[in-house]
């Protein structure tokens, strides 16, 4: 996500820390080199020219010329601009009503079937309610089944009549929620190859039957700025409340994201960042920038993990805070991380991934399974009582798992690393990298 622009404008950040001060002439070179990163990221060039003019105004500014350390008056000026074109505030999703109606349109093959799916499980984890997914899509091949099959798979029921009029589907929708207190409906609207004057008509059809709370467009990031097009397009027939990004995951330039707000006045609410159906997030503009900066986004990884922690798994934390740490500890934390997703994807949210060199980390899959093999080998008893591991009983676990007895003491000395690590995290000696 934002790979290459990250690594840009992190390049003009570490160039202006060598400036004692923030003079006309180097300015000159540091926007030059900014307006490149956003224009090669695929930012729309108006925005990129007032994003430069907001820069440069700023930063030959009072404040950044009698600053002791202009270079951080500088990078706060960049991020509060990023944050600006992202949106400001984040945008909440309007959950009002009962139930709340969300109708989500888009173009042919921008992943809004899909969409609707990781939206409904999101929203069933935020709130704790009960969705219906409806199914409008009546004219692509296999729409209807490819919606049940996501209802099936994430345990959400689906509401459909098969090749049915759409604004028929929705009238009954609305009355089959209303009688079996579902607390959202969720719209799976059909899409074209292009904007056309029937399917706005049909659209408006639903809108004015359904009154829906949110009518958000999902739009694929990889379609650049003919996105801004599609976005006014829809806009101007239906009045968006929101727009969903999907597919930042994949090999995007992302300067969709950095020009929608601007252009079209339609907040970004959430993001696809995998293929999985929890790969959807809330758009926060202020952590999207700081992720864009390399300043990490701590925020997010937190609430990932208060998403998937247990009881299990917060006993144990408890018992590291005061200083235990055993395998089995490390076995229970261990699985909740499987939890988050790919870890790579995890180890970018830290401050400063970047600078260590670990934004491009690769973690093969198989590697997490070797060590979980290892653990699960070992007695309960063993887990419990590390030291007790001598050679005999390395080589019997080194059979058990079908392992070598070098990657048992490997992941022995690793345990023996994070408690270290955990003793400095308690006794507050831990100095960061960055």
């Amino acid at each position: 996500m934002f790979e290459s622009l990250g690594d840009r404008l992190s390049s003009v950040v570490n160039k202006i820390k060598g400036y004692g001060k923030i003079t006309e002439e180097n300015i000159s070179d540091i926007t030059r080199e900014l307006r490149l990163a956003l224009l090669e990221a695929d930012v729309n060039y108006q925005v990129v020219k007032e994003f430069i003019a907001n820069v440069k105004e700023k930063a030959l500014g009072e404040e950044v010329s009698n600053s002791l350390k202009p270079s951080e008056v500088f990078i706060k000026i960049v991020k509060d601009e990023l944050v600006t074109l992202l949106g400001g505030e984040a945008a909440p999703l309007n959950t009002s009503g009962n139930p709340s109606i969300l109708m989500l349109v888009g173009l042919q093959g921008s992943g809004k079937t899909t969409t609707i799916g990781k939206l409904s499980l999101l929203l069933r984890k935020k709130y704790s309610k009960k969705p219906l997914l409806v199914a409008c899509d009546v004219y692509r091949p296999a729409a209807i089944d490819q919606l049940k099959q996501i209802g099936k798979e994430l345990n959400i029921e689906v509401y459909s009549e098969g090749i049915n009029k759409p604004q028929e589907i929705v009238k009954h929708a609305i009355e089959y929620a209303k009688n079996n207190h579902f607390d959202y409906i969720l719209i799976d609207t059909a899409g074209r190859l292009h904007i056309d004057n029937d399917l706005m008509d049909e659209l408006n059809d639903i809108k004015e039957i359904a009154n829906p709370n949110e009518i958000l467009l999902v739009i694929d990031s990889m379609t650049g700025q003919d996105a801004i097009n599609v976005i006014q397009g829809f806009n101007e027939k239906l009045e968006l409340t929101g727009a969903i990004l999907t597919k930042l995951d994949g090999d995007t330039k992302g300067g969709v994201a950095l020009s929608v707000r601007h252009l079209t006045n339609v907040p970004i609410k959430f993001v696809g960042v995998s293929e999985k159906m929890d790969g959807l997030e809330e758009f926060y503009p202020e952590r999207m920038a700081s992720r864009i900066l390399d300043m990490g986004d701590l925020l997010s990884m937190i609430e990932k993990a208060e998403d998937i922690m247990d009881d299990e798994a917060i006993e144990s934390a408890k018992r590291m805070e005061k200083g235990k740490f055993d395998l089995e500890d490390f076995l229970v934390q261990f699985k909740q991380i499987k939890k988050l997703g790919p870890l790579e994807n995890i180890i970018k949210m830290l401050p400063g991934a970047k600078k260590m060199g670990l934004n491009n980390v690769q973690i093969d899959p198989k590697d997490m399974a070797h060590i979980e093999a290892i653990i699960l080998s070992m007695t309960p008893y063993e887990r419990r009582h590390p030291e007790c591991l001598k050679a005999s009983r390395k080589i019997r676990i080194a059979k058990g798992s079908a392992r070598s007895v070098e990657e048992v003491n490997r992941l022995l000395k690793q345990f023996e690393q994070m408690k270290v690590l955990m003793k400095q995290f308690k006794s507050g000696n831990l100095k960061l990298p960055f």
